[in-house]
């Protein structure tokens, strides 16, 4: 019996091999035609890269994954693993002779991404799409999202502080705040989303397969959380064929500031050949603090702490049908913000009578079956999400206080707490077999409930402190959709695709507000439904090049919602807020030049955003969310990426985005700048690699990032005038490799610059006293890492 079960069990991996499929891969790169099998089989094919730029490869017919694979890497540089019967993973050949120089890290290959919901290869998207591969995370020591935001085009962040940050893509920025509007950059892990309205929760990338971001509205695919663009994080999955093991630490120095270390382990265990796996991440970091508060006479005062895990376990009963479990959780606290004030004692000084801790919890359990029914693929995925963030305020402004009686010597602290609990459901059947008519289909679903409370004590010299305004608010939010999207190739090389979301979204507040007279204490209640359709259409023609054009049209949404707080009666115009829209049109170009060792791409794009959210603060530094009016914005990006045959791969990335204000709500503010606030006209980044082989079967790697953002306005309200930016950012590191181990030196900010990187860290002051975030000073640091 015994036997007879590990008979049954071994079957998959001798399903996979006779599973056979019809294959039409014309003469192309190895990487290239690595992608086309993985999108002709429906199979996930990681690592393209290490077959390097060379090679002249194809196959026609019918064949096994397994006999496609041998033809098309017969004598390359690279040899293949099948992991599952749905996953493949390329790596370099192991040298049979003396071992020949080591291939240059190639940031130019051909990449297979799944952020639009089938996998497909990057320049074969009509979509503007970036990939940031597994090695490139490694290599420049992208530690989080903001880290990865100069290797990406048209991608910024705010700069508040670890956990407290906003994506922004394409210049497509609706403010600098987080509050009740829902975000506009889509986050998400693997197939699960990150948050609804919350800062980004600045997970740590650890054992990380890739990064994903689609680039303009993605509203048919993704609906209301991806008005700007999907960021997707895709983390490396179970591998039943072996055991593997890696772990790395990190120590670093700052000028003027505390040291920082960091520590990161992954395990991969088989649990049953070809049947299930398990793998499990951990990490813990520490960043020193180098801000200094001359009030308190404290120094380094912004410490965060940050540590978390993952674990994931996958099920591969046979070969058509697969399950993964998935665990992920992070705690992070900051005792205090990384802002400060010109009138301190020097640039990297504040004063502030409290200390502005900030605290970011975040968990998440998901399960995702992923199945083959013969004429078409099913991937099912349920997630529940768990974020908590907190943050403490100095409250002590005169114009604040007043109100309540208080003095200029009395002390104010405001505290403000959310709990999101998400539930989201995502059911997507799409076509497997090659054909001229590629589509899908999907049910989506969502439930968010957020709680709010939020407070305001006052404490005069020699009193105790008293609480004189609370809000205890709950909002929940009821998301529906169906949506599809189809794919015909009505003539040689010309392509269509049409697609939309048809949704419904109800949302209900409730709050309750207590203040000590004057203010005024009351109860709020309100709920709304939204409907609508949100269409995508493309069009596009492959050139025999492989060049490609195309064509965009695409739309995103967000629903409205209310505001409650204030410390007096908020007036009917501003109880609510409507829901915004945002129209795409956009013309791109792909290709892949000089013996496809260059890559370029490049995409126009033309966008009309109306009733814009904008998330913001009133006089008494209590938020609110408002509708600023319409906006335009204009746009060019490029990528361009060089493979030199001397062991040295170039990337580069610009956005040019000019924005105007086309209609304002004269409600929202007495005065509004001309355009959309957080968002340079010009902004890039450069990332350099260079490889070389050493004796003793060593290798040298030298790695450059630059990044450049240029200036903006951090608010629509043209009374608050406070500019930012007009800074760079710069990295540098060496790396000795060996086999199993590596050992890297870097420095960042080398010229100890100090620019502007968030004019703003305090609501309660804003607008009154300046505000400004400087760049970290000069950072040397020593990283460790070993893998078996």
């Amino acid at each position: 019996m015994l036997g007879g079960l590990a008979l049954s069990l071994a079957a998959p991996r001798a399903l996979a091999a006779e599973a056979r499929y019809r294959l039409s891969i014309t003469p192309k790169p190895y990487a290239d035609a690595l992608i086309e099998l993985g999108v002709q089989s429906n199979v996930s094919i990681i690592g393209t890269s290490a077959c390097g730029p060379g090679g002249n490869v194809g196959v026609v017919g019918v064949l096994s994954l397994d006999e496609a694979l041998t033809r098309l890497l017969a004598g390359a540089p690279c040899s293949y693993k099948v992991l599952d019967p749905r996953t493949v993973r390329i790596a370099e050949a192991a040298p049979t002779r003396a071992p020949e120089p080591i291939r240059a890290v190639n940031l130019v290959a051909e990449l297979l991404v799944t952020a639009t919901k089938r996998p497909a290869s990057v320049s074969r998207l009509p979509a503007s799409v970036t990939v940031i591969t597994r090695d490139q995370i490694e290599l420049t020591g992208a530690a989080d999202v903001v880290q990865t935001t100069g290797q990406l085009s048209g991608v910024l962040t705010t700069n508040l502080g670890p956990g407290r940050d906003k994506l922004i893509l394409r210049g497509l920025s609706d403010g600098a705040f987080t509050g009740r509007a829902r975000s506009s950059v889509g986050s998400y892990l693997d197939d699960a989303p990150v948050n609804y309205n919350a800062p980004d929760p600045d997970l740590r990338l650890v054992d990380i397969e890739r990064i994903e971001v689609v680039r303009g509205p993605q509203g048919a695919l993704y609906g209301s959380g991806s008005l700007s663009g999907v960021y997707r994080i895709v983390t490396r999955k179970p591998d039943m064929t072996g055991f593997a093991f890696g772990a790395a630490g990190t120590t670093a120095s700052t000028v003027g500031g505390a040291p920082s270390n960091e520590f990161e382990a992954y395990a991969n265990l088989p649990l049953y050949r070809d049947v299930a796996a398990v793998r499990v991440v951990g990490y813990r970091d520490v960043q020193g603090g180098f801000i200094d508060n001359t009030s308190l006479r404290l120094s380094n005062v912004d410490r965060t702490e940050r540590d978390g895990g993952r674990a994931a376990l996958r099920l591969q009963p046979n070969d058509a049908w697969q399950l993964d479990l998935a665990l992920t959780a992070q705690r992070l606290r900051s005792k205090d913000t990384q802002y400060t004030t010109p009138s301190a004692a020097n640039a990297t000084s504040r004063q502030t009578r409290v200390q502005e801790g900030h605290k970011n919890d975040f968990s998440e359990a998901s399960a995702t079956l992923r199945g083959e029914l013969g004429w078409a693929t099913l991937r099912a995925t349920v997630a529940m999400t768990d974020h908590v963030f907190s943050s403490q305020y100095d409250a002590s402004a005169p114009d604040v206080l007043k109100d309540f009686g208080a003095l200029p010597s009395d002390l104010g602290v405001y505290y403000e707490r959310t709990r999101v609990n998400m539930v989201e459901q995502d059911t997507v059947l799409r076509s497997s077999r090659p054909g001229p008519l590629s589509w899908l289909i999907g049910l989506y679903g969502i439930a968010t409930v957020e709680k709010t409370p939020t407070a305001l004590e006052i404490q005069s010299p020699t009193g105790p402190l008293e609480r004189v305004y609370t809000e205890q608010r709950r909002d929940r939010v009821r998301e529906a959709a169906a949506y599809g999207e189809a794919a015909y190739q009505f003539r040689p090389r010309w392509t269509a695709a049409f697609g939309g979301r048809l949704f419904s979204s109800d949302v209900k507040t409730v709050a309750e507000i207590v203040a000590r007279p004057p203010g005024v204490s009351r109860t709020f209640e309100g709920s709304r439904g939204f409907q609508g359709f949100s269409p995508k259409l493309s069009l596009q023609y492959e050139f025999a090049s492989g060049d490609l054009v195309y064509g965009l049209f695409s739309e995103g949404y967000r629903p409205g919602g209310f505001n409650s707080g204030g410390f007096f009666q908020i007036r009917d115009s501003r109880l609510s807020f409507k829901p915004d829209r945002l129209r795409n049109y956009e013309i791109g170009w792909k290709s892949r030049l000089l013996e496809k060792r260059l890559a370029v791409r490049a995409a126009v794009f033309f966008d009309q955003w109306t009733n814009i959210q904008t998330d913001q603060y009133r006089p008494s530094g209590l938020p609110f969310t408002g509708n600023v009016g319409d906006a335009e914005l204009t746009g060019l990006e490029a990528e361009a990426s060089y493979d030199f045959s001397f062991g040295l791969s170039v990337q580069a990335s610009g956005l040019w985005a000019a924005s105007k204000i086309t209609r304002t709500n004269t409600d929202f503010a007495p005065q509004l700048i001309s355009s959309l606030p957080g968002v340079p006209k010009l902004s890039g980044g450069v990332v350099a690699v260079y490889q070389r082989a050493l004796p003793r079967n060593l290798t040298l790697r030298l790695v450059g990032e630059a990044s450049y953002v240029g200036g903006s306005a951090l608010s629509f309200d043209a009374s608050k005038p406070s500019q930012m930016g007009e800074y760079a950012r710069i990295k540098l590191s060496a790396q000795l490799a060996g086999r199993d181990w590596n050992a890297t030196l870097f420095v960042t900010n080398p010229t100890n610059a100090r620019g502007d990187t968030f004019a703003y860290g305090n609501p309660f002051t804003f607008g009154t006293v300046r505000q400004s975030t400087p760049q970290r000073p000069r950072t040397v640091g020593l990283r460790l890492a070993v893998n078996y």
